[in-house]
């Protein structure tokens, strides 16, 4: 069984769907999907969804493209439901550094006060970082007390050296379709040495789909052509891949083993 770790089924382009997508889940063995927030509206969506439906546990976080959300009613959103055994980690948070003009002292900020949060809660961390990963670093190195809970950097594609330094914090990195793409050669020789033990699998959907289905609206069902690209590149058999990295989810997100 598949363990997708981070997904937008709270997305406009996939909510309407949702029992299907579930059902077509169930059909390729996709048994739990971690809707992640990246807004105040879509960290609700994401929690109404987990409450609904087994399949669906959440992450609550604040984008740094959405810094203004990170107020006071989210906050205590977050605390209030904090204990949920369907609310598993803070995310996705971090930098974004893409797409001027943008503020890097307030998403500074943000990142580190929901640092803070993910510390404070007892849960696990979700990373988005988008040419800021020096910045990013520097933030984890100085703040690497709060990281007790551990956490993932998702969709990572950084250099090997960035590898290393997200391993010496006690993180993962979660994999998603960009593996399968004919052109991410740089990315399938990152993937190559990983160790299998920092390996976890998401699909972003409803981006990033992964081959043959590129171009087209992504959703967990794809998520084992991911696993497929990667177990392959690893050299190692499809179930003993499967079994590893979903040990690493577990280990990262406690609460998915309880349910």
């Amino acid at each position: 069984m598949i363990i997708d770790v981070h997904a937008h089924l709270n997305d406009e382009l996939l909510i309407k769907n949702v029992e299907d997508i579930l059902k077509e889940c169930q059909i390729c063995n996709v048994d739990k999907i971690i809707c992640s927030g990246y807004d105040k509206k879509s960290s609700f969506m994401a929690y109404d969804l987990s409450n609904k439906y087994k399949q669906i546990y959440c992450s609550l976080g604040i984008h740094p493209s959405s810094t203004q959300d990170f107020d006071d009613e989210f906050i205590n959103f977050v605390k209030s439901v904090s204990l949920s055994p369907k609310v598993v980690a803070i995310g996705e948070i971090g930098l974004d550094y893409h797409f001027p003009p943008f503020d890097k002292n307030k998403q500074i900020k943000i990142f580190v006060e929901q640092l803070k949060m993910a510390h404070l809660l007892n849960l696990p961390i979700q990373i988005h970082c988008r040419d800021a990963t020096g910045d990013l670093i520097d933030i984890l190195k100085q703040n690497k007390n709060l990281l007790k809970n551990g956490g993932i950097l998702h969709c990572f594609s950084g250099s090997f050296e960035t590898l290393h330094q997200i391993k010496q914090l006690g993180l993962k990195i979660s994999v998603g379709g960009v593996v399968t793409f004919k052109n991410a050669v740089n990315v399938v020789e990152l993937i190559k040495k990983v160790p299998l033990e920092m390996i976890t699998l998401e699909t972003d959907c409803p981006y990033l789909t992964p081959h043959p289905f590129r171009g087209k609206i992504n959703n967990p069902s794809y998520i084992h052509y991911t696993a497929e690209k990667i177990a392959d590149l690893k050299l190692i058999p499809i179930k003993k891949f499967y079994n590893e990295v979903r040990n690493n989810t577990l280990q990262t997100f406690p609460k998915l083993k309880n349910n």
